[in-house]
């Protein structure tokens, strides 16, 4: 068997001497802050953490455009919400589908007033357009792979 020299262990023991000892001790100082029962180490609730959350991580915008689907009825009332839903909030724009042609030009006219009352209520989301869209005829459409032309010609009849 090899003899394991001693020699590492003098150049180490040297350096040390040499240099000082500068390894992070076990033991750290006790800070003011982290002594108990002092004030600010109280517990603070869910909600708190989760608006502090999403304000660090500025998702407060991204929130506040989805409360929008989700408080619709609150916002534009439950005569308006029975007929029209909320398809997508992004980038400033709403889109909003509606059930009927009639519906879809009230709310046009409607725009001005609601987008007052979203930055009255919902200033966050900053929603500078409503995009109304009025229920379309179907397509005959279908896949990606569809073929232009007339469409279908014998369906009717």
């Amino acid at each position: 068997m090899a003899r394991l020299s001693k020699e590492p262990s003098r150049v180490y023991r040297h350096f040390r001497e040499v240099f000082g000892d500068r390894r992070p001790t076990r033991r750290r100082a006790i800070a003011d802050e982290d002594q108990p029962f002092q004030p600010g180490r109280d517990p603070h609730s869910v909600s708190g953490a989760m608006d502090k959350l999403s304000t660090d991580m500025g998702w407060t915008g991204a929130m506040a455009e989805a409360s929008i689907g989700l408080e619709w009825a609150e916002l534009v009332g439950e005569n308006i919400a029975d007929h029209t839903e909320v398809v997508e909030v992004s980038a400033g724009t709403l889109t909003v589908a509606c059930d009927s042609s009639a519906w879809a030009t009230q709310l046009r006219m409607m725009r001005h007033d609601l987008l007052v009352r979203f930055g009255e209520k919902v200033p966050e989301a900053q929603i500078e357009k409503i995009v109304v869209q009025a229920p379309g005829a179907p397509s005959w459409r279908k896949g990606p792979r569809s073929v232009p032309g007339r469409g279908p010609r014998d369906t009717y009849g």
